[in-house]
């Protein structure tokens, strides 16, 4: 657990006492539609939220959810937290029962994680029609269950679902389910906004309220106050800076804001606004520089491609396109970041586009390793070539590759290029089994190591697809001389039919990113069709690949 700066710009509440960061990925994230994880993965994004430095980890519901109880059971033997605590998420007892009798709640003692986060019902109407029980046997239901967990040692949070809207209905009954919660011993008491409705105008009003009622007949500081924000408003995390503004003590949300509809509030987002804008210390020393690298991380784990736009985290979160942002950022990169993107884990980028002047020009050749401050006339040129190819269709913000390939050729005569094409042809036969079977020949100049023609080849080669025979035909001709070719892979192909083009006679555009296990690199090619606009983007990114670094000697 993490102490509160003292200089918060918070309420006072939040002056003092142990300040709680509650990741609940594993277990309302993993509701997220398309989302699955096994039990390895859960292991592995558990870690790496502990690496983080979450001070709860919720797992899942053992007992309720068969894959869940597997989790724990490896967890108590696997899992070496240095940080973190794991929890056990389930519900209170059952009505007209006892918790040390209830087999659900066994399940969580079962499960040995030294956390029980319990639902509740605060919400008068979700009492009467969804537990179909009375008033006074829902907070018998709580406290017994809070009891009881302390009694085998657990710490024990309380979950009240529907808490918003509940207080809304029926102010005093929302109040004392909270205050039964606290009195029988709850860590904290979570302020659900279950169907995610609110506002944090609504959010401030009500905990606001909700704590001047429980300090008017309990001490300030049992009342200890967490937030649980769905996102179908879209205010998710403002809604828990919202609440701790106004005095809670304990904030839940998940890696990368997965969860059920439009998901969690995003925990790293949270995270990132309580330490850079609030002034809160809530992870230990080194946390909050890792943000970037665990939310991609997990997002790997569960099969999800990140957000390239996620605030802080995200690819493009200090990514400047335009031209006046770029000659600002080249006086102060600080005139148009809101932090520096070093604090979370992330870079700055400079987009070159049709938007680019020179200013964009020359920070994205620094960030290359170009220097082209003192080139003026370089510059030029290489503005005004941007702007023409972007023109045509070419876009150079996703193709870092191409752009220093275009740099290069305009300020150091061109890297050395490992072939020159002569020609080539592809052939695609269907036979009438329904199989396709694609053939490539090329015809080219191989070059020496300072561009010189060395060789003339033709190879031939087959492949799934015309673009996969061609990269195979032009492997096969390079191999003997250029052997690295072999640890360069393909990594992504994405193809569009550029905008304003029409049926067969479209424009195409291809992005090709490969990689040589080292780092990665994309390249774009742009031609009337998709061979011919493949073949551009494959060629560049061989060659980029092949000088990336001198081939080793054998």
């Amino acid at each position: 657990m993490t102490q509160p700066d003292p200089q918060t710009g918070s309420d006072p509440a939040n002056s003092g006492g142990d300040f709680h960061v509650f990741d609940t990925t594993l277990r309302d994230g993993a509701q997220m539609e398309g989302l699955r994880y096994s039990v390895a993965d859960k292991l592995a994004v558990a870690e790496l939220l502990d690496e983080l430095g979450a001070d709860y980890i919720e797992g899942g519901w053992p007992g309720a959810i068969p894959s869940d109880t597997e989790f724990f059971a490896r967890a108590a033997e696997e899992l070496n937290f240095k940080h973190a605590k794991l929890v056990a998420f389930g519900m209170t007892r059952r009505a007209h029962s006892s918790a040390a009798e209830d087999p659900g709640f066994q399940a969580l003692l079962d499960s040995r994680a030294p956390v029980l986060c319990l639902v509740a019902k605060s919400d008068m109407r979700h009492v009467e029609q969804a537990l179909k029980t009375t008033a006074e046997e829902n907070l018998a239901m709580i406290a017994d269950s809070v009891r009881t967990g302390r009694e085998h040692d657990r710490q024990v949070f309380i979950d009240c679902e529907h808490f918003f809207d509940g207080f809304r209905h029926d102010p005093e009954y929302a109040t004392l389910v909270v205050r039964t919660a606290l009195e029988a011993g709850a860590e904290a008491v979570v302020l659900c906004d279950t169907n995610g409705g609110r506002i944090p105008s609504d959010i401030t009003e009500a905990v606001t309220e909700l704590r001047r009622r429980l300090e008017a007949v309990l001490p300030r500081e049992r009342v200890r106050l967490g937030m649980h924000a769905q996102n179908d408003t879209g205010c998710a995390v403002a809604n828990t800076l919202a609440a701790v503004q106004a005095g809670v003590m304990h904030v839940q949300g998940t890696a990368n804001g997965y969860g059920e509809r439009p998901g969690n509030a995003n925990l790293f987002s949270v995270i990132a606004n309580l330490e850079t804008k609030l002034g809160m210390k809530v992870l230990p020393d080194g946390g909050l520089e890792q943000l970037t690298r665990i939310s991609h991380a997990i997002a790997e784990i569960a099969n999800m491609i990140p957000d390239e736009h996620a605030p802080y985290t995200g690819h493009a979160a200090f990514a400047h396109k335009a031209g006046i942002h770029a000659s600002a950022i080249k006086a102060d990169p600080a005139l148009y970041n809101h932090v520096d993107p070093t604090v979370v884990g992330n870079d700055m980028r400079i987009l070159v586009t049709e938007m680019a002047g020179r200013a964009s020009v020359e920070l994205k050749g620094r960030e290359l390793g170009i220097d082209l401050s003192g080139d003026k006339e370089a510059l030029d040129r290489i503005t005004k070539r941007v702007k023409e190819l972007e023109s045509k269709g070419w876009s150079f913000e996703a193709a870092d590759a191409s752009f220093e390939l275009l740099v290069r050729d305009e300020v150091e005569g061109g890297l050395p290029r490992p072939f020159k094409l002569d020609t080539y042809r592809v052939i695609v036969d269907h036979d009438p089994n329904g199989a396709t079977v694609a053939e490539a020949t090329v015809r080219l100049d191989i070059n020496g190591e300072h561009g010189e023609a060395v060789e003339h080849r033709i190879a031939t080669a087959q492949g799934n697809g015309p673009v996969n025979a061609l990269d195979a035909a032009l492997r096969s001709a390079l191999a003997a001389r250029h052997p690295r070719l072999a640890e360069l892979t393909l990594s992504d192909f994405k193809v569009r039919i550029l905008a304003g083009s029409k049926g067969t006679d479209a424009v195409t555009r291809v992005l090709i990113s490969m990689s040589d296990g080292e780092a990665e690199w994309t390249t774009v090619g742009v031609a009337p069709n998709l061979i011919e606009a493949s073949w551009n983007a494959l060629a560049d990114g061989l060659a980029y690949g092949l000088n990336r670094r001198k081939p080793s000697k054998s």
